[in-house]
């Protein structure tokens, strides 16, 4: 990395709203029936004032492109202050700049990655990952709203937009759209509180590929997009479980990359994960150990194999410390005499 800065936005005060973040989070969570209203209400689909389209892929000949509905940041963050009041949540961004690299027809550019990091008062913090080149125009504002956007789909605001396959829509000689597609129904405020939700997913394959496809196989990328973005909000969700610096140790060990959304393929994509559940497991059982252990002999057992538990970077590593302090704990609990 060349280069790091932090920054943090939070709200000012504004009008009341159904969810008092001054309350005690703990009191507040207890209470399941209004905890559950919250989290239906992050997950009703956008009002479809808001939503907008745009063409993320193109058929062989050009003449077609899918379209894909998405929702400005705006959106989301005026859908946490109905709900929270600009009070009661923060967002906090972090950006990253990789070494230039050479692209074909492209170029030399730097990769900006943008951590946002978004905390709800009365829920918790989640966080999510956006990455742009840096030739890109408004590569940075591009980036911070993609990984705002994920963190926010952890807490179900936006997610249902990852079920949505889209539309082959012909495009003009401009290669501009001639229509613009309806959403399901489902996928409407309407639709979403009458209890309609997405088919299976294996199903609605089946349609993109009769109305869209022309038979290269690489518009068949979408077909596997959902659970790709699945996968990617499943890693992203990691990094708060298992840390930090175990978190990209793991992704440039499996996978070779710094980021979940430079791995294209879905197989990898399980690895990491798989690696990264193995990870938490880890984690879980040094805590314990840890919570057995008394500081000294915690230290002293660190300090022989060398392995801060912040600066691990690999499975094996955090297996060698929690199996030499589980053996600590097995040795003080042997009765005297054996």
């Amino acid at each position: 990395m060349n280069s790091t800065a932090t920054q943090t936005e939070s709200s000012t005060p504004a009008v009341a709203s159904p969810v008092d973040p001054s309350s005690d989070s703990r009191a507040w969570s207890r209470n399941n029936e209004q905890f559950n209203q919250v989290l239906q209400a992050l997950a009703l689909p956008f009002e479809l004032a808001v939503m907008q389209w745009r063409v993320t892929e193109w058929s062989d000949d050009g003449k077609r492109g899918l379209m894909l509905p998405y929702a400005d940041p705006r959106a989301y963050s005026d859908r946490l202050n109905d709900l929270f009041t600009p009070a009661g949540w923060n967002r906090k961004y972090t950006v990253q700049t990789s070494a230039p690299v050479q692209r074909a027809k492209h170029g030399a550019a730097a990769k900006i990655l943008v951590t946002c990091e978004v905390t709800i008062a009365c829920i918790g913090t989640n966080s999510g990952t956006g990455e742009e080149w840096s030739d890109k125009e408004n590569a940075l504002t591009a980036a911070e709203a993609q990984a705002f956007k994920r963190a926010l789909s952890l807490f179900g605001l936006g997610r249902y937009l990852y079920d949505i396959d889209g539309e082959w829509i012909e495009l003009d000689p401009h290669g501009l759209p001639t229509k613009i597609p309806k959403l399901p129904r489902w996928a409407t405020p309407n639709g979403w509180l009458a209890g309609l939700r997405p088919k299976l997913r294996r199903n609605r394959h089946a349609r993109v590929r009769a109305n869209g496809h022309t038979g290269n196989a690489s518009h068949f990328n979408h077909e596997n997009n959902g659970d790709r973005q699945r996968l990617l909000v499943a890693i992203e969700a990691m990094e708060s479980k298992i840390g930090k610096r175990l978190y990209r140790g793991l992704l440039k060990n499996v996978a070779r990359v710094w980021s979940p959304n430079q791995i294209q393929e879905s197989p990898v994509l399980e690895k990491v994960l798989a690696q990264m559940q193995g990870a938490e497991r880890g984690v879980s059982r040094l805590e314990a150990a840890k919570a057995q252990l008394s500081p000294q002999i915690f230290d002293r057992v660190i300090a022989s194999l060398n392995a801060p538990p912040a600066k691990l970077e690999d499975l094996q590593s955090l297996h060698s410390l929690v199996v030499a302090l589980e053996r600590e704990i097995d040795a003080q609990t042997q009765p005297s005499g054996c």
